[in-house]
């Protein structure tokens, strides 16, 4: 069952050890607005999944990042959300890596269980490897009585 969250209202969602982020929900509307983002069409078609990947990850998390806490500069000073800070956060590995399985994911994995309950027209287990070995002659009719 897919449950709704009509409040819609931003979370905060911790990416390291001290250091959480507070973002919008993911909308359709952030998504589409990502999606036209001067920076993420600006990515070359022969550019690499993962080129990609970072490049809308960033454009998504500008427009999403609300505030943030445990962030600072190179002197230890807090510091706000700013596109360049948001950048340079997105530029640590791990950091990167759990933006994207806890906010990122969520609505692909919206769109996996969407995909998965859609009829397929040869049949929902068309590619899918035997298992078991064929039987070796007919089996008999039920005889009900």
């Amino acid at each position: 069952m897919l449950t709704l969250d009509l409040t819609n209202a931003p979370r905060w969602h911790d990416l390291a050890p001290r250091v959480r982020v507070h973002l919008r929900p993911l909308t359709t509307a952030l998504m589409v607005a990502t999606r036209s983002d001067p920076v993420v069409e600006a990515v070359p078609e022969d550019a690499s999944d993962e080129e990609r990947a970072v490049a809308f990850a960033k454009a998504l998390a500008r427009r999403a990042v609300l505030a943030w806490e445990g962030i600072g500069d190179a002197d230890g000073t807090a510091i706000d959300p700013s596109p360049e800070a948001i950048d340079a956060l997105l530029d640590v590995w791990p950091i990167f890596e759990t933006f994207q399985l806890t906010f990122v994911s969520n609505g692909l994995l919206l769109e996996q269980e969407k995909n998965a309950s859609t009829p397929l027209p040869s049949g929902p287990s068309a590619g899918a490897a035997d298992t078991a070995t064929p039987a070796r002659k007919r089996a008999k009719t039920a005889l009900l009585g």
